[in-house]
């Protein structure tokens, strides 16, 4: 039987697209590609997800590429258009959940430095019960630690905690915690996930 929901942020409640400011900032498709592949990288943006300030990222980064330097600037600066509407659906299921008594708790790869932005602009975060933020505490999924971490903090007993994320390594990483985890795709599957959880919504 399900007692806790946890759901992921990025690409299950809200969308994200770091090359939405780069397509005004670097027109031309192959260089935009190319920088966002070879300078300001998945991985690079990792690190500020586990807890390095963005300060500390753009000198990094800038040492490498002192060419780059405004581009580089550029992606905290325009940070906030990487995040532009919530993912068709997926809000509603969850405060559907809620509403109907639930326990429901975030858990997030997300910058401690970000991460109030998203929740003033998506108030909808505010209606979990509570978040674990990868950056505040140093840990990243699919690490076991912030699994547990996550736990711990809000009392869930982990084989009744039913787990969505849009990534399968995350995924993963719950089940090996111990937790249910589904893959999300989308609103429809995640309200089919539920079904076959015997968990009904309207």
């Amino acid at each position: 039987m399900i007692k806790h929901i946890v759901f992921d942020i990025g690409m299950v409640l809200l969308h994200w697209d770091p090359a939405i400011p780069y397509r005004r900032l670097i027109p031309d498709e192959t260089r935009r590609e190319w920088f966002l592949a070879n300078v300001c990288t998945p991985d690079w943006n990792r690190e500020q997800d586990r807890g390095r300030t963005w300060a500390e990222a753009e000198d990094a980064l800038i040492a490498q590429h002192p060419d780059e330097a405004d581009l580089i600037r550029a992606y905290r600066r325009h940070w906030p258009d990487m995040l532009p509407h919530i993912v068709p659906g997926t809000p509603q299921i969850m405060e559907g959940l809620i509403d109907a008594g639930f326990d429901v708790t975030l858990l997030t790869n997300f910058s401690h430095e970000t991460f109030p932005i998203a929740r003033e602009r998506f108030p909808v975060l505010d209606r979990a019960r509570g978040v674990t933020v990868s950056g505040e505490i140093g840990v990243l999924k699919p690490d076991r630690a912030i699994y547990d971490h996550h736990a711990r903090t809000f009392g869930l007993e982990p084989g009744a905690t039913l787990f969505f994320d849009d990534s399968p390594a995350n995924v993963e990483g719950a089940i090996a915690a111990g937790w249910q985890a589904r893959h999300f795709t989308g609103a429809q599957a995640m309200r089919a996930d539920l079904a076959e959880a015997g968990i009904a919504l309207p």
